[in-house]
């Protein structure tokens, strides 16, 4: 299956310094400082995660002069809650895009739906012949009623949006093969105890649920096991490197011809952890670029992306690898040939 990117669109919300964030948290402003973020994206009050993924798909199809009729399928990932529930987004996005032939896919993988969108791609294209072009788009919009933007994870959360139109056959940014790992073992981490069906939002809850900590999650999910903890910390390292040298086996490459590494918008820290794992200098990876707009969620590999390409830091030829860790536990990696 041969595809690739022949444009890309982002949207984004207003930029703000970190130290915005860090007044309203001054007992975590010297871990916030470590991180290394100096800014972050955010929309406003009104705009909705399906408004960013119109604008960014919208700038996409601008950029490839392609009408949206002419688009067979729209793939959106999601990251975090959209404007409504028991609602399909991505249909809603289809629709307000104007791409009414096109089948509409909703792709929600947390920090990894970006990335996981392109084997979405492959998979329809491998299974409907006609499909030439198609839309992914990366979106994330926080909902600071529900999680805080400094302490939902160890990022800084912005919003903003992603988007990358493929075509068959399209030379640029050839697409090569997706690989993902996924440990349902840690499958409860991350949710949000309250809103589902097993506990309702009901008129009698005072306030929001809202997601905890980090710190907090691993206590309770761990029962207090420090060694437990620090093992789940090292095999979430592990298997970034396992998911990209699964890839490049596949792909016939090797991971020395890797190019640039574009993770998610993970901390400082992290980035170095990452790089030394992996066995790459930490410029090879898109780490400046993470600091300068904070975490925007399953965008941030095709927005990184987009900005490399068009800045000439990635050039024709180059191999570069999408990967990412997502709440599941899910591990991806999407190798590319610009």
């Amino acid at each position: 299956m041969s595809f690739g990117v022949v444009a890309f669109g982002q949207a984004l919300g207003e930029p703000v310094p970190v130290s915005v964030l860090m007044d309203g948290h001054p007992g975590d402003a010297r871990t916030v400082r470590g991180w290394g973020y100096r800014a972050f994206h955010r929309a406003a009050p009104d705009v909705g995660l399906t408004d960013l993924a119109v604008r960014a798909g919208g700038e996409a199809l601008d950029r490839a002069g392609v009408a949206p009729g002419e688009l067979d399928l729209v793939v959106l990932a999601a990251a975090d809650l959209a404007e409504y529930l028991y609602w399909d987004a991505a249909a809603a996005v289809q629709a307000r895009l104007g791409a009414h032939r096109a089948e509409a896919l909703l792709v929600n993988q947390a920090c990894g739906g970006g990335v996981t969108a392109f084997d979405t791609v492959a998979g329809r294209f491998a299974t409907h012949e006609s499909h030439a072009t198609a839309l992914i788009i990366g979106a994330n919009r926080v909902c600071e009623e529900y999680c805080d933007r400094l302490s939902v994870n160890t990022c800084v959360n912005g919003d903003g949006a992603a988007a990358a139109l493929v075509r068959r056959g399209a030379g640029s940014c050839r697409w090569l093969v997706t690989e993902t790992l996924t440990d349902g073992r840690y499958a409860d981490f991350y949710r949000l105890d309250a809103g589902g069906s097993a506990r309702p939002f009901t008129p009698a809850m005072a306030v929001p649920a809202r997601i905890a900590a980090p710190a907090d999650r691993l206590q309770e999910f761990f029962g207090g096991d420090i060694m437990a903890m620090f093992d789940f910390a090292r095999t979430t390292l592990a298997r970034n490197r396992e998911v990209l040298e699964r890839a490049c086996a596949r792909a016939g490459v090797t991971t020395g011809s890797i190019a640039r590494i574009v993770h998610l918008h993970d901390n400082l820290p992290a980035f170095t952890d990452l790089a030394g794992e992996l066995g790459v200098p930490i410029g090879r990876t898109n780490a400046d670029l993470a600091m300068a707009h904070g975490h925007l969620g399953c965008a941030d590999q095709i927005f990184g992306l987009g900005r490399l390409v068009e800045t000439g830091e990635l050039v024709p030829g180059d191999l570069v690898a999408l990967t990412s860790v997502s709440s599941g536990m899910h591990w991806t990696c999407t190798l590319l040939r610009v």
